[in-house]
Order: structure tokens, then sequence, then C-alpha cells
């Protein structure tokens, strides 16, 4: 039940979903890259993360002083259909800029 709610919580802000998607589209991204085309600082949008990665939806892979976010994988039928619901709403999604330097 916990694991439910907390995976719905997720859910409940508009930046979230627009993150999320905006993950979903562009594969594995900076937070940099995030940070850029959402035009928002490093620690709101570490929040956002945190709380999609807590719910299970995101992976970090560190790479030095990089951290790079992706969908997880595998993902459950649960959160693929929540993905699958997203992509169908209709938002205006930043551009994706590739800021970051690896």
């Amino acid at each position: 039940m916990e694991n439910f709610l907390q995976t719905v919580g997720a859910l409940h802000d508009e930046t979230r979903l627009k993150i999320l998607r905006f993950i979903d589209e562009n594969g594995a991204v900076c937070v940099c890259d995030i940070e850029s085309a959402f035009g928002m600082i490093q620690s709101r949008i570490s929040r956002h993360l945190k709380i999609l990665k807590d719910a299970g939806f995101l992976k970090v892979d560190r790479k030095g002083r990089w951290a790079y976010y992706a969908i997880r994988s595998p993902l459950d039928r649960f959160r693929q259909d929540i993905l699958k619901e997203i992509s169908y709403l209709e938002m205006d999604l930043p551009e994706f800029k590739g800021c970051c330097n690896t």
C-alpha cells in the first residue's frame, strides 16, 4: 500500500510529470540538462528527481561529478502504464539543450 501511495503521490505535481516525460522522451539526461531546459535551480530539480526515483520511476548513474537520470529498467507494468498515459497528456515540454559535458 505504501509503495502505491508513494508512486501516486509523486505524480501529483505538474513539474514532476513534465520531468518524467522529458526523461522518457530524451533518454538519460544530466541534472544540468534538466536545469537548463526547465529554467529551475538545481536544488529544486534534485528534489523532484529524488521523489521520482523514490517512487520507482528513475535510476541514477553517476559519472564523475555528473548524475544522469533515466527511466528505470525493467519497469513494472504499473509504472509502464503510467508512463504510457503521461505520453498522451497535452503538455508543453522544454527543448532538450544538451548542456552537459561528459
